[in-house]
């Protein structure tokens, strides 16, 4: 899913397509027209659709797809048992969970640095700067639209889209309140749906702002520098849908808050330990082509250092208070407070959304080893063309993870010019936006703001979002011509 999240964790290749390092034995069978295919492509389309009713049966959307996942490799074994080579299914398999443990491993660390921040009180002190500048929620909608734009490049769409919906929903007065007042709800899911669009546009025009455009700069199809030339595409891509929803976001201001708001001891340093491991993460990857998740992870185990020490500070500094003049511990009425804890926001992490990952990974790999995907993706630029194939990646991004079909893309290695390049690399890092579950930003969103951003509440404005999808191609096209 943009990862289904645009992260710099995907470095290895999908089972489901061709390894130049793994040779034939991860090259697939072509078993679509068998009966374990089908049947698995009934099962992935089935668990799918469960997840877009989530709202509406109340079932965590990482269970069906966990279940799908499981019996559609079943399914791929029988196939190749079938015809004598079941010796590969291990090797994909592998390949599969590698890929997952990767991106795990990253959204746990970027997830811990946001609660970490969150518990610092960090978004409620932004929160009270921006009730207290006396921004309205239009002029909300558009800043964290405008920071999401431009974080991502830098960061990656997922982090970024979990750090701005975290100030709009703190703006709003949390999710007890919000779920308490429809005007509030409304303002949070289109803001979320801004949010989603603003950092998958964002991260299109730079090579760490999605594994897509990173996929596409390490094999060498668009050099590092020639990826800005997306930049106006991808402003385009944004601000087009975000002008259409802004008429719809009232320019009511929050609620005042009644006292002042004080980011916790080590707040701030928390800030810049998440800058150091991110800048850590891309130079480690950059300079030595380790994977992110290393970068990340090491990141991580510097906070629980920082952690460490600032627990102990806490712990004493509350001793020191609890002493009166003559030495006498006195009680003191603290509330809900604790020390810091790096494991409870370890534990506040969004569990749900990362087994839907390895759901929908596992079952996108087995149908990627069954011979779905490489049909797909030569049907597509021997009959369609590139430009249009390139067109529909975009789309096909919305509904399938854009990374085996980036890959698959890659594999097949369709004769075009840097313009195509360009064009299938804008289309599959925006083409996300057309459906919350089309991207890593929208499903990790769907998960920090439960009840208030779903599907439905992103499929209200997709025809917006469409709009900006065919405007940024047009421009694409328009002003990198020469390039065509």
């Amino acid at each position: 899913m943009k990862i289904f999240f645009t992260l710099l964790f995907y470095l290895i290749s999908s089972p489901s397509i061709a390894s130049s390092a793994a040779g034939d034995a991860l090259t697939p069978l072509n078993l679509t027209h068998t009966f374990y295919a089908w049947l698995a492509l009934a099962l992935f389309v089935g668990a799918y659709f469960l997840v877009i009713i989530e709202d509406h049966i109340h079932m965590r959307k990482s269970k069906p797809v966990m279940v799908a996942a499981g019996v559609i490799w079943i399914l791929v074994a029988m196939a190749y048992r079938s015809t004598d080579q079941s010796e590969k299914v291990n090797l994909f398999l592998e390949h599969n969970l590698l890929e997952y443990v990767q991106l795990m491993l990253f959204l746990l660390a970027a997830m811990t640095y946001i609660n970490t921040m969150d518990e610092r009180r960090l978004f409620d002190a932004l929160r009270g700067w921006l009730v207290t500048r006396g921004f309205s929620l239009y002029a909300i909608f558009w800043i964290t639209g405008i920071l999401a734009f431009f974080i991502s490049p830098v960061a990656d769409n997922l982090t970024t889209a979990l750090l701005m919906a975290a100030v709009v929903i703190a703006v709003a007065g949390g999710k007890k309140a919000i779920l308490s007042d429809s005007s509030k709800m409304a303002f949070v899911s289109i803001a979320c749906v801004n949010i989603v669009v603003a950092a998958n546009a964002g991260g299109a025009f730079s090579p760490f702002g999605d594994i897509t455009t990173l996929m596409v700069w390490q094999k060498g199809k668009v050099p590092f520098g020639d990826f800005l030339v997306l930049f106006v595409p991808s402003v385009v891509n944004w601000v087009i849908p975000a002008i259409i929803m802004s008429f719809f976001v009232s320019k009511a201001k929050p609620d005042g808050i009644d006292k002042t708001i004080t980011v916790k001891k080590g707040g701030y340093v928390v800030v810049a330990l998440f800058i150091g491991t991110i800048i850590l993460t891309v130079t480690l990857h950059n300079t030595l082509h380790l994977p992110p998740a290393l970068g990340m992870m090491t990141g991580l185990g510097i906070l629980k250092i920082y952690g460490f020490f600032l627990r102990q500070l806490e712990l004493h500094t509350w001793d020191s208070e609890a002493l009166s003049i003559e030495g006498t511990p006195q009680q003191i009425d603290r509330g809900n407070a604790k020390p810091f804890d790096i494991f409870t926001s370890v534990r506040r992490a969004e569990w749900d959304t990362l087994m839907f990952f390895y759901g929908v990974i596992l079952c996108v790999g087995g149908l990627g080893a069954l011979g779905y995907l490489a049909l797909v993706a030569e049907l597509m630029y021997i009959d369609l063309g590139p430009t249009w194939a390139n067109i529909l990646v975009g789309l096909l991004s919305a509904i399938v993870d854009n990374i085996p079909v980036m890959f698959a893309v890659l594999t097949m290695e369709p004769h075009m010019s840097l313009g195509q390049w360009l064009l299938v690399t804008l289309t599959a890092g925006v083409g996300g936006s057309l459906l919350s579950v089309g991207s890593a930003a929208g499903v990790a969103l769907m998960g920090q703001a439960r009840g208030i951003y779903t599907f439905f509440s992103h499929l209200k404005w997709s025809w917006a979002v469409a709009l900006g999808y065919i405007a940024s191609i047009w421009t694409h096209m328009l002003i990198n011509s020469s390039l065509m």
